[in-house]
């Protein structure tokens, strides 16, 4: 760690539509010294994608090594692609600032698993209803896939319980303080 300082690993989840995007905005805003970390990709890229910017876009072959190799952190496979947490990014991003990773509950817990002092926190929404409002708002899906997406929600406030933190983004500016106050505390734990 760099100068005796310790980083800090934090994990932020939530169900679609709860805000993550916005929040961590605003954080960064705040903290122009976080790092977010990058995930690893077999899919190719989409236009205006950069290499090490949104994804380190990798082959099968590769990340199934990496894999092997125990190199992710986490990992999924959504349908023919691979996606995941390259451990040496995280690791040497947190020897000189925090790092944010945004991800779905079943990587964070696999996170968590690999490296115990990761801070998991779980966005929430105000409500279901506020968060099914929320995602109709959006006008960018059916009706079937919103309720996609409430059932899927439903999942992941089912592990909430195992986060270390709960925040309830009811004002994203307020969310994002509170988790900056986090990182904070946890930091202090660490000395």
């Amino acid at each position: 760690m760099n100068n005796g300082k310790k980083h800090v690993l934090a994990v932020i989840s939530g169900p679609s539509g709860v805000g993550k995007g916005t929040v961590i905005k605003i954080m960064f805003a705040l903290r122009p010294d976080l790092k977010e970390s990058v995930s690893c990709t077999t899919r190719a890229p989409r236009e205006g994608e950069r290499e090490g910017i949104e994804y380190f876009f990798v082959t099968k072959e590769k990340f199934e090594n990496m894999i092997q190799g125990g190199q992710l952190l986490e990992y999924s496979q959504h349908f023919s692609n691979y996606y995941g947490t390259p451990r040496a990014f995280v690791e040497k991003s947190l020897e000189t600032s925090d790092v944010i990773l945004e991800i779905e509950v079943d990587g964070a817990l696999q996170v968590k698993r690999a490296h115990p002092s990761a801070v998991l926190i779980m966005l929430l929404p105000p409500s279901m209803e506020e968060l099914a409002a929320r995602l109709c708002g959006r006008g960018t899906e059916s009706g079937e896939k919103i309720a996609q997406r409430m059932q899927r929600a439903e999942y992941e406030l089912s592990k909430k319980d195992m986060y270390d933190y709960c925040v309830v983004n009811d004002d994203a500016e307020v969310a994002a303080r509170k988790i900056l106050e986090i990182i904070e505390e946890q930091k202090e734990a660490l000395k």
